[in-house]
């Protein structure tokens, strides 16, 4: 049965990916960016998976703004049943370079945008006690990176702001489900519109996953929602397990390759576009898509996703395989 989604940030990127991802299986999407552009394209990307598009364009940061937006969709499409959070921005610099209007336009992006989409949500499905809220996350939402802080910030928020939710959701016994996608460094346009004072060009910590990767495991998680969050790749999963054993030796493993693992050979052009204050693709007249320039380094698959989508099968088979050797240890003792 088809649905009716929301995807913010959907003009490019994760949001754009996780857009036609829906619109494969025949749901409704409404897409939520600000770059016309990009929202033009997503469109015709939606329809083009046999999806049914509306664009809206919008500034997240602005809670009327998604207000608005949401009452529109449910007039157009009819009852929102998934909302997924995407959109941010960011500034690559060390913190003392990022000026204080700056910090605060990533923030409320990145994490009020998160707010206001999942109050707008909130305010049509808990009358109806039912529907979904996707927020797409990082693995930065538990281990922030240098160069990133305004974005680690943010995403650190996200995770506060969803684990407390989820738990009144809870207390309340509703039917509204809120759950959490973690992901690692995918390739999206953003290394080339995001804010960036680096001498470098600014690229993803390898391994890098393709935008379609992401994508279902939205998609995923938005039909699979009582999991209170889903890790995909194997990055997530070894920064995650690093930062709860050893956050101090990470610390000081981030300190010597951090910046130059978020930075490429080639030298950073001073003079190109940035998304902070508007969309890039408005004034450049050009839809980026959902891919960005790392093509060539990214993986289209994540065996690890499939291990967080069926992780009972995985412990089934670690227990399994723990008591074989554990039967195996006693045999050899007997001997």
């Amino acid at each position: 049965m088809s649905k009716v989604v929301v995807v913010t940030g959907a003009s490019g990127g994760i949001g754009r990916a996780a857009a036609r991802e829906f619109a494969s299986r025949g749901d409704a999407v409404a897409l939520l960016a600000r770059g016309e552009e990009g929202l033009d394209g997503a469109v015709e990307d939606v329809r083009a998976a046999g999806g049914v598009p509306l664009a809206v364009p919008v500034d997240v940061a602005d809670h009327e703004q998604v207000e608005r937006a949401a009452a529109r969709i449910e007039e157009e499409l009819g009852p929102v049943d998934v909302w997924v959070n995407v959109a941010f921005t960011s500034v690559f610099a060390p913190f003392i370079r990022i000026g204080p209007e700056e910090f605060r336009r990533v923030t409320e992006v990145t994490y009020l945008g998160y707010v206001h989409g999942t109050r707008a949500a909130l305010n049509r499905m808990l009358p109806r006690d039912r529907g979904t809220v996707v927020q797409v996350g990082s693995a930065m939402a538990y281990r922030g990176l240098p160069l990133q802080s305004a974005y680690s910030g943010a995403k650190h928020a996200i995770q506060g702001f969803h684990e407390a939710l989820r738990a009144e959701l809870m207390h309340d016994g509703s039917g509204v489900r809120v759950t959490m996608v973690q992901l690692p460094a995918v390739n999206t346009p953003q290394f080339d519109w995001v804010l960036s004072r680096l001498p470098k060009r600014a690229q993803p910590v390898p391994p890098i996953y393709q935008p379609e990767v992401a994508a279902r495991a939205v998609a995923y998680a938005a039909d699979h929602p009582r999991r209170r969050e889903y890790w995909v790749g194997t990055s997530t999963v070894g920064t995650l397990i690093a930062d709860r054993l050893a956050p101090g030796l990470l610390d000081r493993y981030l300190a010597r390759t951090g910046y130059g693992s978020q930075q490429t050979g080639e030298p950073s052009d001073p003079d190109r576009p940035a998304n902070l204050w508007a969309p890039v693709d408005d004034r450049e007249g050009a839809d980026h898509g959902a891919h960005g320039a790392f093509d060539e380094r990214s993986h289209a698959r994540s065996p690890q996703l499939w291990a967080s989508q069926h992780h009972g099968l995985v412990g089934a088979a670690a227990a399994v395989a723990a008591a074989g050797a554990a039967a195996g240890l006693v045999r050899l003792l007997r001997r």
